[in-house]
């Protein structure tokens, strides 16, 4: 399985006996597949066309048996150009590059795509949405008990962390929420669960749709959740507030960038649907404790555990190339944390700017 840059989930198959070969080899395919959107539809304008093949390289180590499907096992793949060189078009690639270099730094990214989906039901083109209840409601928890659980259970036969569950707010939306992962494990582990989630789905008799807009007053957003660990976490600073120096550094950036970073992220029109104000979600250029409504949300952390402090930029979507936008995300903490621009009049929160425009401290 791969991504292409349109997020769509794409997958070339091999029978068993040319497995080692594919691993060893590579599958070749050809460099117009990233010229199709996620609607199947290929973009004629774009830089590739019929000539020019690359090669498709399985990573042994996201080898795993399927367990919504029969006699079937996937491994994520790298793009690689037939001399072998990473293809500068390959996201994977160049995530796993980066996470390297931080590496040599001594540095670790950790990482959660926390990603929400719709279930509904589709009859001779009517779609039926599965209840109207939403909100945490224990009646969605009871609608759709045994599809949940049975994604759960194939989540974790997968070696994917779960969390928590719950309905979310509107009718036929949840969220499944799994632990986070370093380096490029953490867009692989998302890759999976989206494919499994769709999949587990259709066995029991629903579809799951990610789309960002998919429903009137109904949203699904894909939020990324980040921190950056040495021997701590380098995002936390207990006399600071909970969020040290580089974190606000850090948050700046994305803020600073956020019109170029949300096209990578939120990348299709139906994204901007979902960017309203009062939905919950990212309508604003801002940040804050606790936020829903900032492009960057500091979440509370565990209590009597600071070193849980992360950053959860809420641009985000499904529609994105998840190495793509985590990737992006990444490359600005790591310009934080070798840069020493002075950006205090952007690091302030909503809450702290509300405080000093009214002569308080905020204490």
């Amino acid at each position: 399985m791969f991504v292409t840059q349109s997020g769509a989930i794409r997958a070339h198959s091999v029978d068993r006996s040319k497995v080692e070969s594919a691993v060893s080899k590579g599958v070749t395919l050809s460099q117009l597949v990233q010229s199709y959107n996620a609607l199947g539809l290929r973009d004629k304008s774009g830089r590739f066309d019929a000539a020019g093949e690359v090669r498709l390289l399985p990573d042994p180590d996201t080898f795993r048996s399927l367990p919504y499907a029969k006699r079937t096992g996937a491994m994520l793949c790298d793009l690689q150009t037939l001399d072998g060189d990473s293809w500068s078009v390959d996201p994977r690639s160049s995530l796993r590059a980066l996470c390297e270099s931080l590496d040599i730094e001594g540095l670790t990214p950790k990482v959660a795509f926390e990603s929400e989906f719709h279930l509904f039901r589709e009859d001779d083109g009517e779609v039926e949405r599965v209840d109207h209840r939403g909100a945490y409601s224990t009646g969605s928890t009871r609608e759709t008990h045994e599809t949940i659980l049975s994604m759960i259970d194939a989540l974790k036969s997968q070696g994917i962390p779960v969390e928590k569950y719950y309905p979310e707010y509107a009718a036929g939306k949840h969220e499944i929420v799994t632990g986070p992962r370093s380096g490029v494990s953490a867009a692989d582990q998302h890759v999976i669960f989206r494919e499994t989630v769709d999949s587990v789905a259709r066995t029991g008799g629903y579809r799951a749709t990610f789309l960002p807009k998919p429903f009137d007053h109904s949203t699904n957003g894909c939020h990324i959740h980040l921190s950056l660990w040495d021997d701590d976490n380098v995002l936390y600073d207990a006399e600071c507030d909970g969020l040290s120096d580089i974190g606000r550094r850090f948050t700046a950036g994305l803020l600073e960038h956020a019109p170029a970073l949300v096209a990578l992220t939120a990348a299709t029109a139906n994204s901007y649907a979902r960017l309203q104000p009062q939905i919950g979600a990212a309508a604003f250029t801002c940040w804050g404790h606790g936020n829903r409504e900032a492009l960057v949300r500091v979440p509370a952390p565990d209590p009597d555990d600071g070193a849980s402090t992360r950053l959860e930029f809420r641009a985000a979507d499904n529609t994105a190339n998840p190495y793509q936008g985590y990737s992006d995300c990444l490359r600005l903490e790591r310009t934080e944390l070798i840069g020493s621009s002075n950006r205090e009049h952007q690091s302030l929160s909503i809450q702290e700017t509300f405080h000093r425009a009214n002569g308080q401290t905020g204490e």
